[in-house]
């Protein structure tokens, strides 16, 4: 009896306890729920400045000017200058291919005879009126008849000697045609005949182009365009043209040279939409430095156009631009506030802005993608914005 009783006493005291220790237990008490965490942004300061604009675009090198050198005589192509050969170069007036004469200085010879020939019938009809007139007066006569007096006679001389004039001249020019010579600083582009080769009047000899000069035709997008100060307008032709800076990579090193924009093109390219613009290279093949290489025809050239000074403009990073072309603003109390503004030009690094942005405004350089007007926020930090200049 005494282990049962024992026992029992056990169960009811372990019982005792359980109850004790679950009722005992403290509840736990509500707690009203934490806000969430403001987002953290870095932001800047905005100090908007007056730049100067550039633009950039590409296109391939030109001649200014390119000519086929034709023959306006035939003959036997008698001999071509030493030089004469695709790539050469040569200067104004020099003599590029001489076809034989023999044939024109003959022509020539007959064309004088022929007007030796005129001025002593000219001479004799010349003496012929005298004589005419003077027994015209003796048979004492006022009006003289004009066939009696020679005058048709005469004039049919004079206009005689001058078409034998005319085929002095004529000859004198195709013997001068034979010659044939370059009208202006060219290089050869491309050769069709060469020495002991029969040609005809109007036969190419050549291709050449104006070394004075080349173009580079370069496309403009509407916005490009409104960047710049074109040359559109009749009266614009005196203005001062925007500078072109020229660059493109020789041998593995990057070359430049300085051209103007010297015109646009009278009609929108309909298929692209664009507008292109004339850039003109004076001297392209007279190196300015040492080693510098030729701005050749064909070459891939990079333009940077100067454009117009813009005020109240403002260089940020690119990722301060947000939704919509929109920046966003910080107030005194750090709450978000969209402001739009007028994207001039942007790269993957910068974007250059003009619009309400006042000097002082903090703007949010970092990516918010569910900011929302008045949300608040904690700025990070604050730096001073210096507008560097972005060439696109």
């Amino acid at each position: 009896m005494k282990k049962i009783v024992a026992a029992i006493t056990i169960f009811v005291l372990g019982i005792a306890i359980s109850t004790l220790l679950a009722t005992a237990k403290p509840k736990p008490q509500p707690r009203a729920a934490e806000p969430p965490p403001l987002p953290m942004v870095d932001v800047m300061v905005a100090t908007p400045e007056s730049l100067q604009l550039h633009v950039k675009t590409q296109g391939t090198v030109q001649p200014h000017k390119e000519i086929d050198v034709v023959t306006q005589v035939a003959g036997l192509v008698q001999g071509t200058d030493a030089n004469f050969a695709e790539g050469a170069f040569f200067q104004k007036e020099d003599l590029l291919l001489k076809i034989e004469d023999a044939d024109y200085r003959f022509a020539l010879i007959r064309a004088e005879a022929k007007v030796a020939e005129a001025s002593q019938l000219l001479a004799t009809e010349r003496a012929r009126a005298v004589q005419a007139k003077k027994e015209w007066h003796d048979l004492g006569q006022d009006d003289a008849n004009a066939l009696f007096l020679r005058e048709p006679q005469l004039r049919s001389a004079k206009s005689n000697l001058l078409a034998a004039q005319a085929d002095v001249n004529q000859a004198e020019l195709n013997l001068k045609r034979t010659e044939i010579r370059i009208p202006f600083n060219s290089r050869v582009l491309e050769k069709y005949v060469d020495t002991g080769q029969y040609v005809t009047a109007g036969s190419r000899i050549a291709k050449v182009f104006s070394t004075n000069s080349v173009d580079i035709r370069l496309p403009l997008t509407d916005k490009q365009a409104a960047l710049l100060d074109l040359p559109q307008h009749q009266k614009d032709q005196r203005k001062p043209h925007p500078l072109v800076t020229l660059s493109s990579d020789y041998a593995g090193k990057r070359y430049q040279w300085q051209g103007q924009l010297v015109r646009t093109e009278a009609s929108v390219d309909v298929d692209s939409r664009v507008l292109y613009v004339i850039a003109k290279v004076a001297d392209p093949f007279t190196p300015d430095e040492p080693g510098k290489p030729p701005l050749g025809i064909g070459m891939f050239v990079e333009a940077m156009i100067a454009g117009r000074m813009v005020d109240n403009v403002v260089s940020l990073p690119r990722r301060a631009l947000q939704v919509d072309r929109q920046l966003l603003v910080l107030d005194a109390d750090d709450r978000l506030h969209f402001k739009p503004v007028n994207v001039l030009q942007a790269d993957a690094q910068q974007v250059l802005v003009s619009g309400p942005i006042q000097t002082g405004d903090r703007i949010v350089v970092s990516n918010l993608p569910m900011a929302v007007e008045g949300m608040k926020v904690i700025a990070n930090s604050t730096v001073t914005i210096k507008n560097t200049q972005i060439r696109r």
